[in-house]
């Protein structure tokens, strides 16, 4: 497995990032197709062996029980200095109202520590922005989390590209902490990161971590199959309903590669990815060993600049989905 430097951190990550809501207690939370703690460690061991060794989960998760699994799976398997473990930070959990103030900061850090049976977590990210709370707050609030030694990085997800500046700047004014991610919808039916954030990222030594590589399978099944998650992911539903003509399109142009080059569509989606100088590591989900042993020949995949034009040629401009 190839590593990469996060961003400006000391971190040499994996080039793909374990996303870790596939895994989950299905009695927690609103998804019934995550996987128990059972079925889960194995996946987990495999993409350790594999070389992957970056973690990406969150407090809400199946209600916290994803960061339960996944510590205690580390624990077993890794030893803790070898491993990349984020989390974040923003959605309701217990009696905490959604949102990054300073109370909901400070207890969800100790809430995730205790689930996740770690001292401090490589990676704090902030789930969403948080349009009630002052930046300052938020911001003052993670810069204390990281000088009390429970974080060792903060990173930010899924919002306007002015917002993300507005925060780095914010950060820099007060001598508080930055962030060093930024974890984004990106994907080959959806690019439109590429016009602000992106650029705003390589210009500030921001890390990229691409959440929904594969566009919840659009990019890696028959076009219009569906999967028990498919039927039953109502956020996944608001995604990717603007211009199906033109995503199925763009589908049928990975089918016909992955074809011609006798691979997976999906290692194509995420070979894509790799090509792009902005993309630190693709946050990828399993929910089979044979799936994941398929996602991580993506890494050693090279697609040549035609192929690239090829995958990208066809693509039309979006809505900006997945935050407000």
């Amino acid at each position: 497995m190839k590593t990469i430097q996060l961003g400006s951190t000391d971190l040499q990550v994996s080039r793909l990032c374990l996303g870790c809501m596939t895994f989950g207690e299905p009695d927690r939370g609103t998804h019934a197709w995550t996987l128990p703690e059972a079925s889960s460690r194995p996946l987990i061991k495999q993409a350790l062996e594999a070389g992957i060794n970056f973690f990406d989960t969150a407090n809400s998760y199946s209600d916290g029980s994803s960061e339960e699994i996944v510590g205690r799976a580390l624990r077993d398997y890794a030893r803790r200095d070898e491993v990349v473990v984020a989390t974040k930070v923003y959605n309701q959990m217990s009696n905490l109202p959604r949102g990054l103030s300073r109370k909901n900061i400070m207890q969800s850090i100790d809430d995730s520590l205790t689930r996740l049976g770690m001292d401090y977590v490589d990676l704090l990210q902030i789930h969403r922005w948080d349009y009630e709370t002052p930046l300052e707050e938020t911001l003052e609030a993670l810069h204390d989390v990281v000088q009390a030694g429970k974080a060792r990085y903060i990173g930010a997800s899924s919002m306007y590209a002015w917002q993300f500046a507005k925060a780095l700047y914010t950060a820099d004014l007060h001598g508080w902490t930055r962030f060093v991610s930024m974890q984004d919808q990106y994907n080959l039916i959806q690019r439109e990161e590429e016009r602000e954030m992106h650029p705003l990222c390589l210009a500030e030594n921001i890390a990229v971590l691409t959440w929904s590589p594969l566009a919840r399978g659009r990019l890696s099944r028959l076009w219009g199959e569906s999967t028990a998650r498919s039927v039953s992911d109502e956020f996944g539903k608001t995604l990717y309903a603007s211009n199906e003509e033109n995503d199925a399109a763009i589908a049928r142009r990975v089918e016909s590669l992955a074809a011609e080059k006798g691979v997976s569509r999906a290692q194509i989606a995420l070979a894509w990815q790799l090509t792009k100088p902005a993309v630190t590591a693709p946050i990828i989900g399993s929910s089979r060993a044979e799936q994941l042993a398929d996602l991580v020949k993506a890494v050693e995949l090279t697609l040549t600049p035609a192929e690239v034009a090829e995958l990208e040629t066809v693509y039309q401009p979006h809505p900006v989905v997945g935050f407000q």
